[in-house]
């Protein structure tokens, strides 16, 4: 795969849920454009491999823990990039769960507050702290994730859609709010990435299923995180400067199929 040219040097990115798949490949893609990255994860050591490949690399940066959906956590995250790097240029808000797929009348109440919890709300928390530093700066941009069921909904999952039609509406507002200021806030809708998530629904699927979830894209595979990753870069860069609060459907094709 054949990179777009971009050059991020003197500029700091900050990647929730950079411990594997899109935010790891997001992470490497920022470092490789010559931005320092924050690296955030719950799971520590995830998220330090991929600092340590991002530094193996030639790269620079930093891994902090922390849980996204706890304000004390976000707000403690963000002290950390400032104070390590004193500037925020960029933001993948990337950080997510997907748990069973139980239809309403069956959803644990417990599920669904967790879901919210790590898929919204956790995208409010880190806008709310990110903004900040942007403003104060003089801009920024960030990229939240979305999925392709805020086109056409899940009819598996009520939860996880609810909570991606929430990060799809945060981000028209944060966008629209901010464009003044010179902060973009646009959103992403992947398709089945072959990410950790996918990988573990596959290994438990019957086998028809699991080959299903790779030919309904109209591509007829999974996509890569590195490929998600190249749109996730150049939405932050200089070079899409007039694209703001837009949501991009990152499936091939099959939010429309």
């Amino acid at each position: 795969m054949t990179s777009v040219a971009i050059d991020m040097s003197g500029r700091v990115a900050l990647v929730t849920g950079g411990g594997y798949g899109m935010g790891r490949a997001s992470a490497r893609r920022f470092a490789a454009c010559g931005a320092r990255v924050a690296v955030a994860d719950v799971d520590e050591a995830r998220g330090e491999e991929t600092r340590d490949l991002i530094a193996e690399a030639g790269g620079e940066a930093i891994f902090i823990r922390a849980d996204i959906s706890r304000a004390d956590d976000v707000q403690d995250m963000i002290g950390q990039v400032v104070a390590a790097y004193r500037r925020l240029d960029y933001a993948h808000n990337n950080a997510g769960i997907i748990e069973d797929q139980s239809p309403i009348h069956e959803l644990p109440d417990d599920q669904w507050h967790r879901t919210i919890a790590n898929n919204l709300t956790s995208v409010f928390l880190c806008l709310k702290h990110e903004i900040p530093v942007m403003l104060a700066q003089g801009g920024g941009a960030i990229v939240n994730v979305a999925s392709e069921t805020t086109y056409k909904g899940n009819v598996g999952d009520a939860a996880y859609t609810a909570s991606k039609h929430g990060v799809w509406g945060l981000t028209t507002v944060a966008g629209l709010r901010y464009a003044k200021r010179n902060i973009r806030v646009n959103a992403i809708a992947p398709g089945n990435v072959r990410t950790g998530i996918t990988e573990r629904a596959q290994a438990v699927l019957p086998p028809e299923v699991s080959e299903r979830m790779e030919q309904i894209q109209p591509i007829g595979r999974l996509l890569e995180p590195e490929e998600i990753a190249e749109l996730v870069v150049w939405l932050c860069s200089d070079q899409a400067i007039a694209v703001n609060a837009t949501r991009f459907a990152a499936d091939t094709g099959w939010h429309v199929a």
